[in-house]
């Protein structure tokens, strides 16, 4: 599978023989033992590489595992030992990365850079110390379980380019952002890009850090960097202006890690709205392109070479702040191709499945403040939607460069964020819950105000925007028109984790939360061709490969613990009877 696009040219298995698919090989990672409060945050997202004759998958706590592609039969294992005492913000890895068939390389949630030889699964002997870099994101002593890698680093010519995961709601004063290229063979840093660079040295904020997938294009010796907000989330009277190059795609020159040029999609981000997924390359009729996805649902195309839109981009008003502290942005940029997502909610759009759940839907909306996308956090309350889980969440657009077609799955719930005034927040902060879909505190500590957000639901935990709350679209990328939108699954459930699509004209995928099921759907219809229920939550992105004449579909099938689906420790594969 091309890692930039989703995409596979296999032709084997057809919307004529899918229906034949039957499992291989099943093989248990034994990633939740032993059991510790960690598994309370665990997500199996991996998807797994296939080079040179073995597949590679890595498990929510970074044990690396090298397999026989035909019968998962395991060839070795390599466990960096991450310290399970520890509090990580995200416990999870979406996958490895190689150089030249010869070196694997991974991040690790304890801030790890780990090179393995890829035939023995020993570390690299002359890679940084005993194979391992410690990556210290802008911290002496490096605060372990606050800075993480939990995407595959990018490899171009001979480096391995690596971001981090922030957690970015606790204090103003995060580690920054920073992204680093290492000599593949002796762990040397080549150069280091710093996100806040024009806040300036003085600005207090930190993270805007790239923690999910950055994307290479090997050609042009380019990166495209996805950003995420600054810290804190919902609050930036500290840190005034647009605060570039946060909420961006930024260009990187790969060799030397200067800036080409930048795309903010938000402007001075107030919501936590991440570029999350991974920008994707795709040509724009003649013109090489990078499609960027957006958790407000925006599609943005822009040339890769200069950044330009090549689907027109206004600057539109949008709501003012009414914090005091607060300098929300005047504007911010919007797609004239339309939105992927609904992005307005009023109380007459309650849903509910009766009328008791419908009017107590209604009376939160009328509560919240809500003058669209965009309407800053407040004291009172307000409604965001689409929320921070998406639109567009980490799993990203799949590109058919064949049918000229982005299909993207993403989620449509709104979310109440409420921004609690610091002297009441010691009060507040006993109500907190760990579970990031039901109801998470952040403390936002240096700042005046702390903040509170749950998802919008009834008193039976129902969205009360209606339905579906998740999807999966089809999006013609040389005009941004949408060609169709189905659920994923029977519920309409949401959906975390990617989709892979196929010369032969299918789309696996496997995201829905509610739902343990992997899908194949008809990439030109959106028509369900095969489906079968999963042991897990399927909360990844399935991959292909063709092994001794068959061809395979693989995916990790361990579930998601703060969505609350199915957890395990399964990787499946399929192949044709």
């Amino acid at each position: 599978m091309r890692l930039r696009l989703h995409y596979s040219p296999l032709r084997g298995i057809t919307k004529a023989n899918v229906n034949k698919l039957t499992v291989a090989w099943t093989y248990r990672t034994g990633a939740l033992t032993p059991e510790t409060g960690l598994n309370k945050k665990a997500a199996f997202e991996a998807t797994p590489l296939m080079v040179g004759g073995t597949l590679y998958v890595i498990t929510p706590f970074n044990k690396v595992i090298a397999l026989d592609p035909a019968t998962g039969t395991e060839r070795w294992t390599y466990d960096p030992k991450v310290d399970r005492g520890l509090n990580y913000s995200e416990v999870t890895s979406r996958g490895v990365s190689m150089w030249k068939k010869s070196r694997l390389f991974f991040g690790t949630i304890d801030g790890r850079l780990i090179c393995l030889d890829a035939k023995a699964g020993k570390p690299c002997t002359g890679f940084g110390e005993g194979g391992a870099i410690m990556l210290n994101y802008d911290s002496d002593p490096p605060d372990v379980g606050e800075h993480e890698v939990t995407s595959p680093p990018a490899i171009v010519g001979d480096l391995v380019v690596v971001g981090s995961a922030i957690g970015d709601n606790g204090r103003v004063d995060m580690g920054r952002g920073l992204v680093r290229a290492y000599d593949v063979r002796t762990g040397k840093q080549r150069w280091s890009f710093n996100t806040l660079l024009p806040l300036g040295d003085n600005n207090s904020s930190g993270a805007a850090n790239a923690w999910s997938l950055i994307t290479v294009d090997a050609a042009r010796k380019m990166l495209f960097v996805p950003t995420s907000s600054p810290s804190p989330d919902y609050f930036g009277g500290l840190r005034p202006g647009d605060d570039n190059y946060a909420n961006s795609v930024v260009a990187l020159d790969a060799m030397t890690g200067n800036v080409m040029w930048h795309f903010q999609v938000v402007h001075h981000d107030l919501w936590d709205y991440d570029i999350a997924s991974q920008p994707v390359l795709v040509m724009f009729k003649s013109t090489p392109a990078v499609a960027v996805t957006t958790k407000m649902g925006h599609l943005f195309i822009l040339d890769r070479r200069s950044g330009k839109p090549l689907l027109p981009i206004e600057e539109r008003p949008v709501p003012k702040s009414d914090i005091p502290e607060e300098r929300a942005s005047a504007t911010q940029p919007f797609p004239r191709n339309p939105s992927l997502v609904p992005n307005r909610l009023t109380a007459a759009d309650a849903w509910g499945k009766d009328d008791a759940e419908r009017e107590a839907c209604r009376a939160k909306i009328a509560a919240l403040r809500n003058d669209g996308i965009f309407t800053p956090p407040s004291v009172g309350g307000t409604l965001v939607y689409p929320g921070n889980v998406g639109g567009v969440a980490w799993g990203g657009a799949a590109y058919d460069p064949v049918r000229k077609l982005l299909i993207v799955p993403t989620n449509r719930l709104a979310f109440a964020v409420r921004l609690i005034p610091r002297a009441e927040f010691a009060a507040e902060r006993a109500k907190a819950n760990d579970n990031r879909l039901r109801g998470e505190f952040g403390g936002q500590t240096g700042a005046p105000y702390a903040m509170y957000r749950e998802p919008l639901t009834s008193p039976n935990g129902v969205p009360c925007n209606p339905p579906p709350w998740g999807a999966l679209s089809a999006v013609d990328v040389e005009t941004g028109a949408i060609k169709w939108e189905v659920p994923i699954g029977a519920r309409a459930t949401p959906a975390l984790g990617g989709a892979l699509v196929t010369a032969s004209g299918l789309t696996f995928i496997s995201a829905a939360l509610w739902d343990d099921t992997l899908r194949a759907f008809d990439t030109m219809t959106g028509k369900v061709v095969w489906e079968t229920k999963l042991p897990a939550g399927g909360q990844s992105t399935p991959m292909t490969y063709r092994y001794k004449g068959h061809q395979y579909i693989v995916l990790a099938a361990g579930g998601h613990a703060k969505a609350g689906t199915t957890l395990g420790d399964h990787v499946l594969a399929w192949r044709l009877k």
